[in-house]
């Protein structure tokens, strides 16, 4: 019989699950995080958890913080065991189970007031985010802060009352500032180019809308390092609550399951002090550029490649996608012949080996990661993973044949059809626009790339356009599968 996951419950685990050997009663907050999701539990938790388990940095604890209704459900289920995670790691051969404890509480979500309290008290040193590629205001065809953003001007209207985390983290970094405290680190855990600066702009950009010089404070004060962060971490359903019943005999209300990889490469820019996360397998850097760049373009970059012509061929998971051949095919020639060339060198890495590691972590078949995620919010995830290879190849006068097939698969994809008829599901933050416009394009192919804030000027390049109308065409006119073949077979 399963055992519900408690700190009582602790030692009667069974043995096949490994448990904190640190004692939760001895821990203590450092670490305020707005955005508690799986991925941070499978990620940033897991660094903590390996440091506690080695008799380290037990006054970094974590509590959570949030902003949306999700919050509410994370925090009633976390709550109801103590804020324990049941964390499943799955290569392809083997999985294993450990619980993790470095949570010790969550502020009460869309709670502004005890929110900021919490950001004032001096114990929390960083302020941690997972906020979503979308979540930090950012126009994407410019790649800047946009203050014109309903919300921002709303927290800008209201700086007293904030409903956005970077409201309440401006909040909280004014009451430290008026007592003398001071300011906490702001370290974003997101999958966005340069997330430190990006967050930094969103603080400051909101400050500035209130208070020019504070905003100048915040600039030249708070510390926003910038971190690449890599694990696959999947959604949580009833198939993942069984399998923690049912082979490692615990009852999770939200356990989470992810990969056997994790990688974390960070700017070493902490003024109010952090855990030592090296002796945990972080990597710090200097500049954490070029191994963002790499990571971005080739892992999620190429997740983009995979996601498209597998959903219109109707393939649910990911691994299923890579053992198609067509598809894994597409993936490598458009990796090899267009992205690797053009991603900067990486201190002691091979690219190539890099990306092998990707097909492997991809072929992973106990993830069940599905190919609708990786689909997810492409008006935001485009403009930062396949776009800017895209430009830096135009720039260059390098053909684009593949990387306009993938943009012009999203915007079929987007159509909201497969090839079978099946219908999608909305799939984008901003669904309505963009099924509206991939049917215009069906006839006029420029109505798709006139998207200015996602294509920028990509979007005016008559290179590209003729690549992207080809490639649209010839999609409608024979489908996902020979549309791959003739690519594949070099097709112009």
């Amino acid at each position: 019989m399963a055992v519900k996951l408690s700190a009582r419950a602790l030692n009667n685990l069974p043995t096949n699950v490994a448990v904190p050997t640190y004692r939760r009663a001895d821990l203590s907050p450092g670490i305020l995080h707005f955005g508690v999701g799986n991925f941070h539990r499978a990620h940033l938790q897991i660094f903590l958890d390996r440091l506690m388990n080695a008799g380290r940095d037990r006054d970094w604890a974590i509590v959570g913080a949030g902003v949306t209704p999700y919050d509410i459900g994370m925090r009633d289920a976390l709550a109801g065991q103590d804020w324990l995670t049941t964390v499943v790691e799955q290569s392809a051969e083997k999985s294993s189970a450990r619980v993790t404890g470095v949570m010790t509480g969550f502020v009460p979500p869309m709670d502004g007031r005890a929110i900021v309290a919490r950001l004032a008290d001096p114990a929390i040193r960083i302020v941690s985010l997972t906020v979503t590629e979308g979540g930090y205001f950012v126009n994407p065809a410019l790649g800047k802060f946009d203050p014109s953003h309903p919300a921002i001007v709303a927290d800008a209207a209201n700086p007293s009352d904030p409903k956005t985390v970077f409201g309440l983290i401006l909040a909280g970094l004014k009451a430290r500032r008026a007592a003398g405290s001071a300011p906490f680190t702001v370290m974003s855990c997101d999958n966005v180019p340069h997330n430190g600066k990006v967050a930094r702009d969103a603080v400051a950009g909101l400050a500035a809308a209130q208070d020019k010089g504070f905003a100048d404070w915040v600039r030249a004060e708070v510390a926003f390092p910038n971190a690449m962060v890599d694990r696959i971490a999947t959604a949580t359903s009833d198939r993942e609550r069984r399998i923690v019943r049912d082979d490692f005999g615990i009852e999770d209300a939200w356990p989470v399951f992810c990969e056997d990889f994790i990688q974390w490469v960070v700017e070493d820019t902490f003024p109010n002090g952090r855990p030592a996360f090296e002796e945990a397998g972080a990597e710090f850097v200097k500049d954490v550029t070029p191994w963002e760049m790499m990571k971005i373009r080739i892992l999620n970059g190429g997740h983009a490649i995979i996601a498209y012509p597998s959903g219109l061929m109707d393939i649910h998971f990911v691994h299923e996608g890579m053992e198609n051949e067509l598809v894994r095919a597409f993936l490598q020639k458009v990796e090899r012949d267009e992205i690797i060339p053009i991603v900067p060198p990486v201190p002691n890495t091979d690219l190539h080996a890099y990306f092998r590691k990707v097909e492997e972590r991809c072929l992973n078949p106990k993830i069940g990661d599905t190919i609708r995620r990786l689909c997810l919010d492409g008006s935001n995830r485009q403009p930062k993973f396949i776009i800017p290879s895209i430009a830096d190849r135009l720039a260059k006068g390098l053909p684009v044949t593949g990387l306009a097939l993938e943009s012009a698969l999203w915007c079929r994809y987007c159509h909201g059809t497969t090839d079978s008829g099946t219908i999608i599901e909305p799939n984008d933050p901003d669904w309505d626009r963009m099924q509206r416009t991939a049917r215009a394009a069906k006839d006029n192919p420029g109505a798709w790339l006139a998207m200015t804030d996602i294509y920028g000027d990509v979007g005016r390049s008559e290179t590209f356009a003729r690549a992207f109308a080809h490639c649209l065409e010839t999609l409608w006119a024979k489908g996902t599968r020979e549309t791959l073949k003739d690519y594949l077979a070099g097709a112009p």
